[in-house]
């Protein structure tokens, strides 16, 4: 296995079966950026982009990815950032970081789809909906979120 320390990127609409290794596809009509692990094993990564996974930048020429990517359910356990295209390495996560860095997570996003659905009631309350169909919605809301919750993990 030999290690990437550089990506290039290519924004796409929809992410292609085989991926080439190097490479960071990025599809902003479906928020999602993917690679094959840096680490050369050859895993999938993807990464939502939202306020509550990652945040991609592009700068015209190059891409960063924020958080860094933590590939805790792979063999590898890689972990490292992309930054300005390059690939730095981060340290390595023991079990109880990585639930402690999961759990932060899942807390981060109940708190974020909450504060959405919040926000939700009072524009779907000016529009004349009842109470029990923003309920509804919160708890859609909260249902992708668990289940985007599980993917990435």
């Amino acid at each position: 296995m030999t290690r990437i320390a550089a990506l290039q990127h290519r924004f796409v609409e929809l992410i292609p079966e085989d991926l080439e290794d190097g490479m960071l596809y990025v599809s902003v009509e479906y928020g999602t950026a993917v690679h094959r692990c840096c680490c050369g094993c050859g895993e999938q990564v993807v990464t939502p982009l939202s306020p509550t996974d990652w945040k991609i930048t592009f700068d015209g020429e190059s891409i960063s990815l924020n958080p860094s990517i933590g590939n805790w359910s792979f063999r590898c356990r890689s972990h490292y950032w992309i930054k300005n295209n390059r690939v730095s390495w981060a340290g390595h996560w023991s079990t109880r970081e990585v639930d402690a860095g999961r759990a932060r997570d899942r807390l981060n996003k109940e708190q974020r789809f909450s504060e959405m659905a919040v926000r939700g009631e009072d524009r779907i309350a000016n529009a004349a909906a009842t109470p029990e169909e923003v309920g509804w919605i919160a708890g859609l809301w909260r249902w992708v979120v668990t289940k985007l919750s599980i993917r990435r993990q």
